[in-house]
């Protein structure tokens, strides 16, 4: 078990030509319950199941647990998640000593693009790429939970 800190910005600029990989996901939640989610998702060909407590007060750091299971497993599983599936592309691109994971959204969610790099600690200097937009970390309109059931195009 172990704890997650990131930090979650929008992005404004073109940053597919620095992407190094591409990987379509497609993920529900069986609860989302704000002290604890439990994800089950598809990543190219990997299932997994992930559960994410309560976050800080910045809402950049909080529990994560996370297993693969069968891709079957998580097929059936989608089928027992909260409405709202989230279909999305991710892509990784390297800024400095650290990885961006750049997600953009499809279906209700589209047109949004949002970046998150994960740190050591909540205060770890990173290299701002010029795509970098404005900071969200911890506004909760822009967890992906909360995008299943509140999706971007209804704001």
């Amino acid at each position: 078990m172990a704890l997650e800190i990131e930090r979650k910005f929008l992005v404004k600029g073109d940053f597919k030509k620095f992407a190094t990989q591409a990987t379509r996901i497609t993920q529900g939640y069986l609860s989302t319950v704000p002290g604890r989610t439990v994800r089950v998702r598809v990543k190219g060909d990997k299932g997994y199941i992930t559960v994410k407590g309560i976050g800080s007060a910045t809402g950049a750091t909080r529990f994560e647990w996370e297993k693969e299971i069968p891709v079957p497993e998580v097929l059936q599983l989608l089928k027992l998640c909260e409405p709202g599936i989230i279909d999305k592309t991710r892509y990784i691109v390297a800024s400095g000593i650290h990885t961006f994971e750049v997600d953009e959204f499809y279906g209700e969610n589209e047109g949004l693009l949002l970046a998150e790099v994960e740190l050591k600690s909540e205060n770890e200097e990173f290299t701002r790429p010029g795509w970098l937009g404005e900071e969200v970390t911890g506004d909760a309109r822009y967890y992906n939970s909360m995008l299943a059931i509140q999706p971007y195009k209804s704001w």
